[in-house]
């Protein structure tokens, strides 16, 4: 993805020498959560709305120069990690510099997420299964080899969450029944966490389970 592409100059950076005032204004006409702000030509980092509101409106930006955070991405930054900056500092805007540390501009959030979006995981049509197993038990090349060996396409899978000794894996696969890689994992041992609704192998012990419970109450 060339993301190089999507870095945008629809707001001028605010100066040092800028009013406070002038900052609530604008916060008012957008709704971005930061400012970009510049010293002399050399970005100093961006201040979020929140911060702003907290300042009397006469001051400088200078004077609550403490309250500017320094967060920012490269051009050549990997999209994944241009959606953890994002993450990591609470904010819709994402400066841009060059290997210089010349302000480029910045990424607003809607656009990477767009790009998110355009990727085959959620763009393709395929089914979406959550396994769940022991940290050191699991591998993403058994994982794909369970996945392939039932004639599916994996078309991504990432840890979805870990907790204590356990991880849970959300994958999306293409070209098959959900049914018989389910039933694959589970002889791997997996423990099925979520799958689609038509889990034959679920729906069988279900019916079972009816039918002892009707022979046990005869």
């Amino acid at each position: 993805m060339e993301l190089q592409n999507y870095v945008i100059n629809d707001i001028k950076p605010l100066n040092f020498t800028d009013k406070i005032g002038d900052l609530k204004v604008l916060f008012n006409q957008l709704t971005y959560s930061h400012i970009p702000i510049m010293n002399n030509n050399v970005y100093m980092g961006c201040i979020s709305e929140t911060d702003t509101h907290c300042f009397e409106g006469s001051i400088t930006i200078s004077d609550c120069n403490y309250a500017i955070e320094g967060f920012f991405v490269r051009p050549t930054t990997n999209w994944l990690d241009v959606l953890e900056a994002f993450a990591q500092n609470d904010s819709n805007i994402m400066p841009v510099l060059d290997q210089n540390n010349k302000y480029l501009g910045y990424y607003e959030l809607n656009d990477i997420i767009h790009l998110f979006n355009e990727t085959p995981f959620f763009s393709e049509p395929g089914g979406i299964l959550i396994v769940e197993k022991g940290i050191n038990d699991y591998s993403f090349s058994e994982i794909s080899q369970i996945v392939e060996s039932n004639d599916a396409k994996l078309l991504g899978a990432f840890i979805s969450k870990m907790d204590g000794d356990l991880v849970k894996i959300t994958l999306k696969i293409a070209n098959a029944s959900l049914n018989e890689v389910i039933q694959t994992f589970r002889r791997y041992s997996y423990n099925i966490v979520s799958g689609h609704e038509d889990d034959t192998y679920i729906e069988s012990l279900k019916e079972r389970s009816k039918y002892l419970d009707k022979y046990l109450n005869m």
